[in-house]
Protein backbone atom coordinates (compact mmCIF):
# COMPACT_ATOMS: atom_id res chain seq x y z
CA UNK A 1 0.00 0.00 0.00
CA UNK A 2 1.40 3.21 -0.58
CA UNK A 3 0.98 6.86 0.86
CA UNK A 4 2.04 10.43 -0.89
CA UNK A 5 3.99 12.75 1.52
CA UNK A 6 3.95 16.36 0.26
CA UNK A 7 6.94 18.79 1.63
CA UNK A 8 8.25 21.32 -0.61
CA UNK A 9 11.89 20.96 0.12
CA UNK A 10 13.80 18.00 2.44
CA UNK A 11 17.07 18.55 3.98
CA UNK A 12 18.13 17.32 7.12
CA UNK A 13 18.74 20.02 9.57
CA UNK A 14 14.94 21.31 9.85
CA UNK A 15 12.39 20.40 12.38
CA UNK A 16 9.73 19.81 9.89
CA UNK A 17 12.08 17.70 8.02
CA UNK A 18 13.15 15.58 10.77
CA UNK A 19 9.70 15.47 11.59
CA UNK A 20 8.59 13.96 8.49
CA UNK A 21 11.72 11.49 8.13
CA UNK A 22 10.30 10.17 11.18
CA UNK A 23 6.76 9.68 10.43
CA UNK A 24 8.39 7.88 6.81
CA UNK A 25 10.28 5.64 7.76
CA UNK A 26 7.92 4.54 10.89
CA UNK A 27 5.40 4.04 7.87
CA UNK A 28 8.20 2.47 5.72
CA UNK A 29 8.93 -0.10 8.71
CA UNK A 30 5.03 -0.53 8.89
CA UNK A 31 5.41 -1.97 5.30
CA UNK A 32 3.80 1.26 3.39
CA UNK A 33 5.83 2.18 0.78
CA UNK A 34 6.20 6.05 0.69
CA UNK A 35 6.49 8.29 -2.62
CA UNK A 36 7.58 11.55 -1.62
CA UNK A 37 6.87 14.84 -4.09
CA UNK A 38 8.81 17.34 -3.49
CA UNK A 39 10.65 20.87 -5.19
CA UNK A 40 13.75 19.99 -3.41
CA UNK A 41 15.77 17.18 -1.78
CA UNK A 42 18.93 17.06 -0.15
CA UNK A 43 20.46 14.15 1.19
CA UNK A 44 20.35 10.35 1.64
CA UNK A 45 16.55 8.41 0.57
CA UNK A 46 16.25 5.58 2.42
CA UNK A 47 15.25 2.32 0.80
CA UNK A 48 10.75 2.08 0.68
CA UNK A 49 11.03 5.81 0.12
CA UNK A 50 10.55 6.92 -3.67
CA UNK A 51 11.30 10.73 -4.15
CA UNK A 52 9.64 12.61 -7.25
CA UNK A 53 10.84 16.24 -7.91
CA UNK A 54 7.95 18.48 -9.23
CA UNK A 55 9.30 19.94 -12.24
CA UNK A 56 7.79 23.60 -11.76
CA UNK A 57 9.00 26.91 -10.76
CA UNK A 58 8.02 30.56 -10.84
CA UNK A 59 9.27 33.98 -10.03
CA UNK A 60 6.88 34.28 -6.57
CA UNK A 61 7.04 31.60 -3.70
CA UNK A 62 3.22 31.36 -3.56
CA UNK A 63 2.93 30.93 -7.63
CA UNK A 64 5.88 28.10 -7.09
CA UNK A 65 3.41 26.44 -4.50
CA UNK A 66 0.12 26.85 -6.31
CA UNK A 67 2.12 25.04 -9.24
CA UNK A 68 3.22 22.50 -7.26
CA UNK A 69 -0.27 21.59 -5.82
CA UNK A 70 -2.11 21.33 -9.52
CA UNK A 71 1.56 19.29 -10.68
CA UNK A 72 1.12 17.15 -7.89
CA UNK A 73 -2.99 16.83 -7.90
CA UNK A 74 -2.90 15.26 -12.04
CA UNK A 75 0.30 13.09 -11.10
CA UNK A 76 -1.90 11.41 -8.03
CA UNK A 77 -5.21 11.36 -10.36
CA UNK A 78 -2.73 9.38 -12.78
CA UNK A 79 -1.06 7.16 -10.31
CA UNK A 80 -3.12 6.92 -6.96
CA UNK A 81 -2.35 5.76 -3.33
CA UNK A 82 -4.16 5.21 -0.37
CA UNK A 83 -3.93 8.93 1.15
CA UNK A 84 -2.06 11.84 0.73
CA UNK A 85 -0.15 12.79 3.80
CA UNK A 86 0.74 16.90 3.64
CA UNK A 87 3.52 18.71 5.84
CA UNK A 88 2.32 21.94 4.60
CA UNK A 89 -0.89 23.31 3.88
CA UNK A 90 -2.86 22.47 0.88
CA UNK A 91 -5.92 21.51 -1.40
CA UNK A 92 -6.89 17.55 -1.35
CA UNK A 93 -5.14 16.31 2.16
CA UNK A 94 -6.22 13.44 3.67
CA UNK A 95 -3.97 14.04 6.57
CA UNK A 96 -1.89 17.41 7.32
CA UNK A 97 1.08 17.36 10.03
CA UNK A 98 0.86 20.75 11.41
CA UNK A 99 4.64 22.26 11.08
CA UNK A 100 3.54 25.65 10.69
CA UNK A 101 1.69 27.89 13.18
CA UNK A 102 -1.96 29.71 12.76
CA UNK A 103 -1.95 31.91 9.35
CA UNK A 104 -5.14 33.60 10.28
CA UNK A 105 -3.60 34.20 13.76
CA UNK A 106 -0.22 35.35 12.40
CA UNK A 107 -1.83 37.71 10.28
CA UNK A 108 -4.77 39.11 13.27
CA UNK A 109 -1.75 39.25 15.73
CA UNK A 110 0.62 41.19 13.18
CA UNK A 111 -2.52 43.34 12.48
CA UNK A 112 -1.89 43.13 8.68
CA UNK A 113 -5.27 44.50 7.58
CA UNK A 114 -3.50 46.55 4.72
CA UNK A 115 -1.70 43.14 3.36
CA UNK A 116 -4.48 40.50 3.28
CA UNK A 117 -5.67 41.03 -0.20
CA UNK A 118 -2.15 40.28 -2.10
CA UNK A 119 -2.16 37.44 -3.97
CA UNK A 120 0.43 36.00 -1.44
CA UNK A 121 -1.90 36.40 1.36
CA UNK A 122 -4.58 35.08 -0.06
CA UNK A 123 -3.03 32.23 -1.21
CA UNK A 124 -1.67 31.01 2.03
CA UNK A 125 -5.25 31.69 3.52
CA UNK A 126 -6.99 29.83 1.08
CA UNK A 127 -4.52 26.69 1.67
CA UNK A 128 -5.11 26.82 5.17
CA UNK A 129 -8.89 27.48 4.95
CA UNK A 130 -8.88 24.11 2.73
CA UNK A 131 -7.25 22.24 5.31
CA UNK A 132 -9.43 23.44 8.32
CA UNK A 133 -12.53 25.11 7.03
CA UNK A 134 -16.30 23.42 7.71
CA UNK A 135 -15.85 21.44 4.19
CA UNK A 136 -12.84 19.53 4.71
CA UNK A 137 -12.21 16.43 5.94
CA UNK A 138 -8.57 16.29 6.39
CA UNK A 139 -7.52 14.98 9.56
CA UNK A 140 -4.65 17.20 11.46
CA UNK A 141 -1.78 16.32 13.61
CA UNK A 142 -0.37 19.25 15.88
CA UNK A 143 2.46 19.43 18.07
CA UNK A 144 1.75 21.83 20.63
CA UNK A 145 -1.40 23.21 22.64
CA UNK A 146 -1.04 26.24 21.44
CA UNK A 147 -1.84 25.43 17.69
CA UNK A 148 -4.77 23.68 19.27
CA UNK A 149 -5.86 27.23 20.64
CA UNK A 150 -5.48 28.85 17.79
CA UNK A 151 -6.77 26.56 14.89
CA UNK A 152 -9.98 25.91 16.94
CA UNK A 153 -10.66 29.86 17.31
CA UNK A 154 -9.90 30.59 13.87
CA UNK A 155 -11.78 27.18 12.49
CA UNK A 156 -14.60 26.49 14.80
CA UNK A 157 -15.68 22.91 14.08
CA UNK A 158 -12.27 21.53 13.05
CA UNK A 159 -12.13 20.40 17.13
CA UNK A 160 -12.68 16.99 15.85
CA UNK A 161 -10.37 16.34 13.57
CA UNK A 162 -7.30 17.33 15.71
CA UNK A 163 -4.95 15.49 17.07
CA UNK A 164 -1.76 16.05 19.40
CA UNK A 165 1.06 14.49 18.89
CA UNK A 166 3.62 13.93 21.24
CA UNK A 167 7.26 14.99 20.66
CA UNK A 168 9.76 13.14 18.38
CA UNK A 169 13.27 13.27 19.64
CA UNK A 170 16.39 11.57 18.40
CA UNK A 171 17.85 9.45 20.50
CA UNK A 172 21.22 11.43 20.30
CA UNK A 173 19.80 14.06 21.86
CA UNK A 174 19.34 12.52 25.20
CA UNK A 175 22.08 13.48 28.09
CA UNK A 176 25.30 11.43 27.35
CA UNK A 177 27.33 9.99 30.41
CA UNK A 178 30.39 11.99 29.08
CA UNK A 179 28.44 15.50 29.38
CA UNK A 180 31.40 16.92 31.22
CA UNK A 181 34.13 15.72 28.96
CA UNK A 182 31.94 16.64 25.85
CA UNK A 183 31.48 20.14 27.55
CA UNK A 184 35.43 20.68 28.41
CA UNK A 185 35.93 19.40 24.23
CA UNK A 186 33.07 22.27 23.14
CA UNK A 187 35.40 24.72 24.95
CA UNK A 188 38.90 23.82 23.69
CA UNK A 189 37.49 23.50 20.16
CA UNK A 190 35.90 27.01 20.00
CA UNK A 191 38.70 28.35 22.16
CA UNK A 192 35.44 29.44 24.92
CA UNK A 193 37.11 30.39 28.20
CA UNK A 194 36.17 29.09 31.86
CA UNK A 195 35.42 33.09 32.10
CA UNK A 196 33.05 33.25 28.82
CA UNK A 197 29.91 32.66 27.92
CA UNK A 198 28.45 30.36 24.95
CA UNK A 199 25.28 31.57 24.16
CA UNK A 200 23.80 29.13 21.63
CA UNK A 201 21.56 29.85 19.32
CA UNK A 202 19.83 26.59 16.57
CA UNK A 203 17.53 26.60 13.91
CA UNK A 204 17.33 26.82 10.30
CA UNK A 205 15.67 29.95 8.84
CA UNK A 206 17.15 32.77 10.60
CA UNK A 207 14.15 35.43 9.88
CA UNK A 208 11.26 33.02 11.81
CA UNK A 209 13.46 31.98 14.11
CA UNK A 210 14.62 35.32 15.57
CA UNK A 211 18.19 35.74 14.66
CA UNK A 212 18.08 39.67 14.40
CA UNK A 213 16.49 39.81 18.02
CA UNK A 214 18.82 37.54 19.01
CA UNK A 215 21.88 39.69 17.86
CA UNK A 216 20.31 42.97 19.43
CA UNK A 217 19.98 41.29 22.73
CA UNK A 218 23.71 40.35 22.75
CA UNK A 219 25.01 43.75 21.69
CA UNK A 220 22.58 45.26 24.09
CA UNK A 221 24.37 43.39 27.28
CA UNK A 222 26.75 45.12 29.58
CA UNK A 223 30.21 45.91 28.02
CA UNK A 224 31.80 43.77 30.73
CA UNK A 225 29.42 41.09 30.08
CA UNK A 226 29.00 41.57 26.18
CA UNK A 227 33.37 40.67 26.02
CA UNK A 228 33.09 37.42 27.55
CA UNK A 229 29.98 36.49 25.63
CA UNK A 230 30.24 34.12 22.47
CA UNK A 231 27.67 33.46 19.96
CA UNK A 232 26.91 30.56 18.36
CA UNK A 233 24.36 30.17 15.48
CA UNK A 234 23.53 27.12 14.65
CA UNK A 235 21.57 26.29 11.50
CA UNK A 236 21.07 26.05 7.55
CA UNK A 237 20.25 29.38 6.37
CA UNK A 238 21.93 32.53 4.05
CA UNK A 239 23.85 34.31 6.52
CA UNK A 240 25.04 37.13 4.77
CA UNK A 241 22.41 39.77 6.25
CA UNK A 242 22.55 39.30 9.47
CA UNK A 243 26.40 39.00 9.43
CA UNK A 244 26.09 42.71 8.64
CA UNK A 245 23.93 43.13 11.48
CA UNK A 246 26.12 41.46 13.74
CA UNK A 247 28.63 43.94 12.07
CA UNK A 248 26.54 46.89 12.48
CA UNK A 249 26.15 46.29 16.09
CA UNK A 250 29.84 45.97 16.88
CA UNK A 251 29.67 42.37 17.78
CA UNK A 252 30.61 40.74 14.74
CA UNK A 253 33.99 38.83 16.55
CA UNK A 254 31.66 37.28 19.07
CA UNK A 255 29.55 36.13 16.63
CA UNK A 256 30.05 32.34 14.76
CA UNK A 257 28.14 31.68 12.05
CA UNK A 258 28.28 27.76 11.78
CA UNK A 259 25.88 26.52 9.25
CA UNK A 260 24.22 23.41 9.95
CA UNK A 261 25.78 20.72 11.79
CA UNK A 262 25.46 17.00 12.95
CA UNK A 263 26.99 17.56 16.22
CA UNK A 264 24.68 19.59 18.24
CA UNK A 265 24.88 17.66 21.13
CA UNK A 266 28.16 18.75 22.00
CA UNK A 267 26.77 22.74 21.57
CA UNK A 268 24.17 21.52 24.31
CA UNK A 269 26.31 20.84 26.61
CA UNK A 270 29.49 23.32 25.91
CA UNK A 271 26.84 25.87 26.09
CA UNK A 272 25.40 28.41 29.13
CA UNK A 273 22.88 29.05 27.53
CA UNK A 274 20.13 28.72 24.91
CA UNK A 275 18.64 31.85 22.86
CA UNK A 276 15.47 31.82 20.75
CA UNK A 277 13.36 34.60 20.58
CA UNK A 278 11.34 33.11 17.52
CA UNK A 279 8.66 35.25 15.68
CA UNK A 280 6.44 31.89 15.37
CA UNK A 281 7.25 28.59 15.57
CA UNK A 282 5.04 25.67 15.90
CA UNK A 283 7.01 23.41 18.17
CA UNK A 284 10.74 23.90 18.85
CA UNK A 285 12.70 20.97 19.19
CA UNK A 286 15.76 22.82 20.11
CA UNK A 287 13.88 23.91 23.39
CA UNK A 288 12.90 20.45 24.29
CA UNK A 289 16.47 19.10 23.65
CA UNK A 290 17.66 22.20 25.70
CA UNK A 291 15.73 21.49 28.81
CA UNK A 292 16.67 18.06 28.93
CA UNK A 293 20.30 18.42 28.67
CA UNK A 294 20.30 20.81 31.32
CA UNK A 295 20.86 24.08 29.32
CA UNK A 296 18.74 26.51 30.54
CA UNK A 297 16.67 28.65 27.87
CA UNK A 298 15.43 31.76 27.12
CA UNK A 299 12.87 32.16 24.52
CA UNK A 300 9.46 33.25 23.59
CA UNK A 301 5.75 32.24 23.79
CA UNK A 302 4.83 32.17 20.34
CA UNK A 303 6.96 28.70 20.25
CA UNK A 304 4.84 26.03 20.75
CA UNK A 305 7.01 24.03 22.90
CA UNK A 306 8.07 27.15 25.17
CA UNK A 307 5.33 25.38 27.90
CA UNK A 308 8.14 22.70 28.43
CA UNK A 309 10.83 25.23 29.27
CA UNK A 310 7.85 26.50 32.00
CA UNK A 311 6.58 23.25 33.40
CA UNK A 312 10.46 22.63 33.60
CA UNK A 313 11.32 25.19 35.30
CA UNK A 314 14.57 25.58 33.10
CA UNK A 315 14.54 29.08 31.69
CA UNK A 316 12.24 31.99 31.16
CA UNK A 317 10.07 32.70 28.24
CA UNK A 318 9.12 36.42 26.95
CA UNK A 319 5.49 36.98 26.51
CA UNK A 320 3.64 38.49 23.99
CA UNK A 321 3.80 41.03 22.68
CA UNK A 322 7.24 40.81 22.06
CA UNK A 323 9.54 43.27 23.61
CA UNK A 324 13.14 43.69 22.48
CA UNK A 325 13.84 45.67 25.68
CA UNK A 326 12.15 43.08 27.60
CA UNK A 327 14.52 39.81 25.89
CA UNK A 328 17.72 42.05 26.66
CA UNK A 329 16.90 42.36 30.19
CA UNK A 330 16.20 38.85 30.75
CA UNK A 331 19.67 37.76 28.94
CA UNK A 332 21.43 39.95 30.95
CA UNK A 333 19.68 39.05 34.23
CA UNK A 334 19.94 35.01 33.09
CA UNK A 335 23.77 34.76 32.17
CA UNK A 336 24.34 36.50 35.71
CA UNK A 337 21.88 34.21 37.79
CA UNK A 338 22.36 32.19 40.47
CA UNK A 339 19.50 30.14 39.65
CA UNK A 340 21.18 28.54 36.54
CA UNK A 341 22.26 25.69 38.47
CA UNK A 342 18.50 25.04 38.99
CA UNK A 343 17.22 25.38 35.63
CA UNK A 344 20.07 22.93 34.54
CA UNK A 345 19.23 20.44 37.71
CA UNK A 346 14.76 20.88 36.58
CA UNK A 347 15.55 20.31 32.98
CA UNK A 348 17.70 17.42 33.25
CA UNK A 349 15.12 15.99 35.79
CA UNK A 350 12.14 16.32 33.31
CA UNK A 351 13.36 14.54 30.51
CA UNK A 352 11.91 11.31 33.12
CA UNK A 353 8.26 13.15 32.91
CA UNK A 354 7.44 13.66 29.60
CA UNK A 355 6.99 11.03 26.40
CA UNK A 356 10.09 12.47 24.34
CA UNK A 357 9.58 9.50 21.59
CA UNK A 358 5.99 9.17 20.53
CA UNK A 359 5.45 11.30 17.80
CA UNK A 360 6.07 9.02 14.56
CA UNK A 361 4.01 5.81 16.48
CA UNK A 362 1.19 8.14 17.00
CA UNK A 363 1.13 9.40 13.57
CA UNK A 364 1.09 6.54 12.64
CA UNK A 365 -2.26 5.38 14.08
CA UNK A 366 -3.19 8.20 13.24
CA UNK A 367 -2.82 7.75 9.20
CA UNK A 368 -4.49 3.96 9.69
CA UNK A 369 -7.31 4.67 10.91
CA UNK A 370 -7.56 7.55 8.22
CA UNK A 371 -7.06 4.47 5.83
CA UNK A 372 -9.52 2.76 7.88
CA UNK A 373 -12.55 4.95 7.30
CA UNK A 374 -13.56 3.54 3.73
CA UNK A 375 -15.90 6.80 3.22
CA UNK A 376 -12.82 8.80 2.70
CA UNK A 377 -11.76 7.09 -0.76
CA UNK A 378 -15.85 7.08 -2.08
CA UNK A 379 -16.31 10.30 -1.56
CA UNK A 380 -14.95 13.02 -4.45
CA UNK A 381 -12.97 16.12 -3.49
CA UNK A 382 -9.53 16.91 -3.50
CA UNK A 383 -7.18 14.37 -5.24
CA UNK A 384 -8.91 11.18 -6.02
CA UNK A 385 -7.39 8.72 -3.69
CA UNK A 386 -8.55 5.02 -4.45
CA UNK A 387 -6.40 2.39 -2.30
CA UNK A 388 -2.94 1.54 -4.17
Amino acid sequence: MTLAFLIYQYFPYGGQQRDFMRIALRCVAAGYQVRVYCLKWQGDIPDGVTVIRVPVSALSRHVMYQRYSEWVGAALRQNPVAAVVGFSKMPGLDLYFAADPCFAERMQRERRFFTRNLPRYRHFARNEQAVFGPASETRVMLLSPRQYQDFSEHYPGCEDRLHRLPPGLDQDRLPAPETSAMRQQFRQQFAVQDDEYAVLQIGSGFRVKGLSRALRAVAALPVAIRNKTRFFIVGQDKPAKYQRLARKLGIDVRCHFLGGRDDVPLFLQGCDLLLHPALSESAGYTLLEAVINGLPVLTTDTCGYAFHVSDAGAGQVCPSPFSQSDLNARLHEMLISSDRASWKRNGLAYAGKVDLFGLADQALVIIEEALQNKSRYEHGGGYDRVSA
